[in-house]
């Protein structure tokens, strides 16, 4: 420790002896030393090497190296250690991107990197500012889709503000993950494309390892799979929760060992065909399958395969033990194999129904993440373009986008112009209210209309009738839902009915609700709500409250100083309790 602590003194006493702005007197190389002494520039290479790669040493400590004489300045050549050094010790996570390190010239990768920081954090803190009245549309991230920098530079620079410790900077941290969001949806979405157009003769399920072509053999194979997989490493069907999408999520069942027919036939399949079984995929109505066959390799007959339940502990099954699966008979075309784009088809097409079934920000994020991977796929499909349209301009997002897709579907099939027709009318009509929006609302407690409000946004609230935890991210003085919301919300039972003030809350269940005044009563015990959308309102948790961003704060400019005196006077009337 005492050796490490003298070569980080020995480099940090360097730098600033070779600095020309800390050395006025040293001339032009202030590395010669004076008469009959040994100067640093005297050293073995080695050592001065040694030296510039000392932990003390940053960045512009080298850039002043390098200006001081030509020894060093050789010494800090880009292709060199001092500099690779540098770039390892600031981002040790992006060696991996660099299989030869032979000719990399690692102070033009530093700038590089640095660049790439230096953007990612311009444009994450513009998102706050751009789209906090809305959801960030799809075009939104136009600016990001032609980097000036290595993808990989940006995005490792979006994963450093992830990361950053604390409770604070929960807005950068917000955007930083939509952004990141979509930087892997659209590489994924490329990959689909390039993957489509492979031929079928091409596609692969990770096959490998050597061919084993007796069937005893593959027979005791598939039996230590089932042993393995059910009942060391406990995989099982998803009974309980089955229409969870982290069932579809291949890491997610590997992480979680539990998921539906078809991704547990994805992963016995592989399983299988690493060890040497050729299985295939059968797409069974309602029940996804596997075949294995018993007879001569590409057999047309049915009969000639044991069917495997792979949801089902692996249980080999016959043809008619199949049909008893789901209960009625089908055509012998349902048990013939399909290829791998099939079969990405159906997982698709399940997320797109999953997306469906619920009314909610995160179905409604699901429903658009598989309409994009489906329409990968069939680009032409006039339904779900149609679906969409209809998805987009319900959310308010992207109207011009919808018009493009409703004149794609049009051209595509006339027969939809009274759906399309519908749809351009409405979506000009709300293009035209965006164009004649005034500015913000701004909210200042103090106004005689305000006088009842007693509640502040950053408060974190307990609902006195169902017990959920909360955090205000806005309020109105009177209810501002409509005739039908307040009807079958029932708020005409409450004492105050709908002439009292409401709250927008996120709860800790990660919905968005709207709650009125008399339900709420603050959290004596508050704790941070992990809400989605947290870091879209507030910057900050500081352990009592949430601290509002910029944005917000603008809105509700007076509830900064007012949620400050609400919880000192809590923490006051706690200690006297205790006393």
């Amino acid at each position: 420790m005492a050796a490490a602590e003298e070569t980080a003194a020995a480099g940090t006493a360097a730098a600033r002896a070779l600095d020309p702005a800390s050395s006025p007197d040293s001339g032009d190389c202030p590395a010669v030393a004076a008469p009959g002494t040994l100067g640093l520039t005297d050293l073995p290479g080695e050592l001065l090497e040694l030296i510039l790669c000392c932990r003390s040493l940053g960045a512009a400590d080298l850039g002043h190296v390098a200006c001081t004489c030509r020894r060093l300045r050789e010494l800090c050549q880009g292709g060199g250690n001092v500099w690779r050094r540098q770039f390892r010790e600031r981002w040790p996570s992006l060696l991996k991107y660099y299989s030869h390190t032979e000719g990399v010239n690692w102070l033009e990768e530093y700038k590089a990197r640095q660049g790439a920081g230096l953007e990612a954090r311009r444009i994450v803190a513009s998102f706050s500012k751009r789209f906090f009245s809305e959801h960030v549309p799809c075009n939104g991230f136009s600016d990001i889709e032609d980097l000036g920098c290595p993808g990989h530079f940006f995005e490792d620079e979006l994963m450093s503000i992830l990361n950053m410790e604390g409770r604070k900077a929960l807005t950068w941290k917000y955007y930083a993950k939509k952004i990141l969001y979509f930087l892997r949806q659209q590489k994924i979405l490329k990959n689909l494309k390039a993957f489509l157009q492979r031929p079928e003769d091409h596609e692969s399920f990770l096959e490998g390892g050597a061919m084993i072509t007796e069937g005893e053999l593959q027979s005791q194979v598939l039996e230590a799979i089932n042993y393995v997989l059910y009942d060391q490493l406990k995989y099982r069907g998803n009974r309980m929760d089955y229409y969870n999408a982290l069932n579809l999520y291949i890491h997610q069942v590997l992480g979680r060992r539990t998921g539906i027919p078809i991704s547990l036939s994805v992963l016995y399949l592989t399983i299988a065909r690493q060890l040497g079984v050729r299985l295939e995929p059968v797409n069974f109505p309602s029940h996804f399958l596997l075949r294995w066959c018993q007879g001569t390799e590409g057999s047309q007959d049915i009969f000639d395969y044991i069917y495997i339940d792979a949801f089902g502990r692996g249980k080999q099954l016959t043809v008619k033990e199949c049909e008893y699966l789901i209960g009625h008979h089908v055509t012998e075309e349902f048990y013939g194999v399909v290829s791998s784009k099939k079969v990405l088809q159906r997982m698709v097409g399940n997320l797109l129904s999953l997306g469906k079934r619920e009314s909610t920000d995160q179905s409604y994020q699901l429903l658009r993440d598989s309409l994009d991977l489906y329409l990968a796929m069939y680009p032409d499909h006039v339904q779900h373009l149609l679906l969409q349209a209809r998805l987009y301009f319900h959310l308010g997002i992207w109207p011009e986008k919808v018009l493009d897709i409703l004149q794609h579907i049009q051209t595509l099939d006339p027969s939809q112009h009274g759906a399309v027709g519908y749809l351009v009318q409405h979506t000009l009509e709300h293009i035209e209210r965006k164009k004649e929006e005034v500015g913000l609302e701004v909210k200042h407690r103090s106004e005689e209309k305000h006088r009842d409000v007693c509640y502040s946004i950053g408060l974190i609230m307990k609902h006195k009738r169902y017990g959920y935890n909360c955090v205000i991210y806005g309020w109105d003085p009177t209810c501002m839902m409509g005739h039908e919301w307040i009807r079958n919300m029932n708020v005409h039972s409450l004492p105050h009915g709908h002439h009292q003030p409401f709250y927008n809350v996120l709860v800790e269940d990660g919905s968005c609700r709207y709650a009125a005044q008399e339900n709420l009563e603050y959290n004596m015990e508050p704790q941070e709500i992990s809400h989605p959308d947290v870091g879209r309102y507030f910057s900050e948790f500081t352990g009592t409250h949430y601290v509002a961003n910029a944005e917000l704060e603008i809105r509700y400019p007076e509830d900064a100083e007012s949620v400050c005196e609400t919880v000192q006077n809590i923490y006051s009337a706690t200690k006297a309790d205790k006393e």
